[in-house]
């Protein structure tokens, strides 16, 4: 018998579309002579499992559906919810307490990952290289003029948790902080102000196969808006060349952070690192663990790029 995946998508934050762009690509690369998959869509309206064109509600005791009198369990969850509660370690927990195995990465390092400023310090913590930066939360006062002296212009402000640069904003001088750091505010209950490094964008995706972090080809990021939002990412308003027009050491050398990394947090799964490249030397911006898996993504073209097949990568995530 074929075991039964879930690909659970959607998610209550902003990247809902962007999640069920990737489900959509996921569900097609499963081998269907293995696996029986079916979506299941996490939202603020409930949990549901789409089948034969009907969906079903959730039963979250035991995370279960019925369908034709029969209940349907899962013998595995694949993870492509991008932002809360799948890249935040919140959907991990449960599936633990489910006792069902699941992609990517576990509890803590979901949880690490996901809190930029945290990441950033323990990556920081082992010499890593990482822009200065400055954190807020909801409870703290601050002063923008204060700010200002830490960190010089221009200077990004975004969310501290979360992705796809939903309220994020590039800041040239210090009369546009204020605004940028309310908008940030508006997506999370903490914000991250970075120093800006005027390098070239890098990305590189890793995963885990033979019992080691395996990097796959640098994707170069030229964003035609002020950074790599959401524009850029998802409707096309940039050019994403991969392999990226470093030379042959930068490309070693930045896989190999890469893969270190990846190694130091304890990921597991496809996750991809991003980097901006200044002056020959690489500064680690973040970790995404749940990256998009659309047609348009970058993970996609860097499997391709790497001479692999996008479904054989995909079914090799399934460990059941």
């Amino acid at each position: 018998m074929t075991k039964t995946i879930a690909v659970i998508s959607g998610g209550t934050s902003s990247e809902y579309i962007v999640s069920m762009k990737s489900a959509t690509n996921i569900m097609e690369s499963i081998d269907k002579n293995l696996y029986t998959p079916y979506q299941v869509v996490i939202s603020k309206d409930g949990w549901y499992a789409h089948a034969k064109g009907n969906q079903y509600p959730i039963n979250k005791d035991n995370f279960s559906f019925q369908l034709d009198e029969q209940e349907i369990k899962f013998d595995f969850v694949y993870n492509t919810i991008h932002g809360t509660p799948g890249e935040d370690g919140k959907i991990q927990g449960y599936l633990e307490l489910m006792n069902i195995p699941y992609s990517g990465c576990d509890v803590i390092t979901s949880s690490i990952t996901f809190n930029k400023n945290l990441c950033k310090r323990i990556v920081a913590s082992y010499g890593f290289t990482t822009p200065q930066s400055v954190m807020l939360n909801q409870q703290m006062e601050y002063k923008t003029e204060e700010i200002a002296k830490d960190l010089s212009f221009p200077c990004f402000v975004k969310p501290n948790n979360g992705g796809s640069s939903f309220g994020a904003s590039k800041v040239d001088e210090v009369s546009q902080l204020d605004a940028a750091i309310k908008l940030a505010f508006e997506h999370d209950k903490e914000v991250l102000i970075e120093e800006y490094i005027k390098g070239q964008e890098m990305t590189c995706g890793v995963f885990f196969t033979d019992g080691k972090a395996q990097a796959l080809p640098i994707t170069e990021i030229v964003s035609k808006n002020a950074f790599f939002d959401y524009k850029a990412k998802y409707e096309g308003d940039s050019e994403e060349i991969t392999p990226a027009r470093i030379s042959e050491d930068q490309t070693a050398e930045c896989q190999s952070l890469t893969e270190q990394i990846y190694t130091l947090l304890n990921c597991k799964g496809l996750a991809r690192i991003d980097y901006l490249l200044k002056d020959g030397v690489f500064y680690f911006i973040e970790v995404n663990t749940t990256p998009g898996f659309s047609r348009e993504s970058i993970i996609p073209q860097q499997i391709k790029a790497a001479g692999l097949e996008v479904s054989k990568i995909v079914n090799q995530q399934i460990t059941v």
